[in-house]
């Protein structure tokens, strides 16, 4: 098993103001019926509400403590603006206690300031980046991550995200500058099943182990093959089968190289 390291956290108490209740479902849906399976248990936990839109522009704030969430791998920032309000941030890396940040395009290029993508200069690394306009961060919002501002051209920037893929995104898109903080979460090793349920996610169960009446896979004396294609517990094909409805919009056009070949 490994931990986390918290020497950056400055305080255990959040700010009471910015949290919501956050209902535990196990999976279920409003008509009571699991519709996701393997959810259940888990510690109780609050939400954070998040400012991803950093619409609060030309406004200096200070950071004032940093601070663990439990719905999220990366540390989050409470930021004091010098109009009395308070907002919560996703923590940049390097960022600490006392160090300003602000917003808009006239802010200037260090960590934990967010502008629009035509405000940064080529090269710079950034983060929680908005897809569509006035609609909040989307990428980039994971411990460690940071995006690469590589060209710009027309009305889009080019960037490139952490899993290789190369898109476009329009230029009056706000973007964060810098690198997400707690970059060492991809390192952490559960060590055992029950800090596994502490997250409220339970075992799953394999369909070769279990009868013929409970899943396609099911059945057979001793260690059987599947026999036939991968199949879900309902008979659906469970590799390559698309599932997704389409959409009359998609983002897809404005991808330029997929992660995948």
């Amino acid at each position: 098993m490994s931990l986390a390291d918290f020497s950056d956290i400055t305080t255990d108490k959040p700010e009471k103001s910015l949290l919501r209740p956050k209902k535990s479902t196990g999976g279920r849906n409003n008509q009571g019926r699991l519709t996701v399976r393997h959810k259940g248990g888990g510690h109780k936990k609050a939400y954070r509400v998040i400012d991803f839109k950093r619409d609060k522009h030309d406004v200096p704030g200070v950071i004032t403590t940093v601070e663990y969430d439990p719905n999220r791998n990366c540390r989050i920032s409470l930021v004091q603006y010098a109009d009395g309000e308070k907002r919560y941030i996703l923590s940049p890396l390097g960022v600490k206690v006392g160090d300003k940040v602000m917003s808009g395009p006239a802010a200037e290029i260090k960590n934990g300031n967010a502008l629009p993508l035509r405000a940064i200069p080529l090269g710079t690394m950034v983060h929680n980046v908005e897809l569509t306009l006035g609609k909040g961060g989307q990428l980039g919002r994971s411990a460690g991550a940071q995006i690469q501002l590589l060209a710009k051209e027309g009305k889009y920037a080019t960037l490139r995200l952490p899993s290789g893929e190369m898109r476009m995104v329009h230029m009056e898109c706000m973007a964060t500058v810098g690198q997400l903080g707690n970059p060492d979460a991809k390192n952490l090793r559960l060590g055992k099943a029950g800090r596994k349920r502490w997250m409220g996610i339970k075992p799953a169960n394999r369909g070769v182990v279990m009868n013929a009446v409970d899943h396609p896979h099911g059945g057979g004396e001793g260690k059987s093959p599947i026999g036939g294609k991968p199949q879900t517990p309902w008979g659906k094909p469970a590799m390559g089968y698309k599932t997704r409805r389409g959409k009359s919009y998609t983002s897809d056009r404005f991808i330029v190289k997929r992660r995948t070949k």
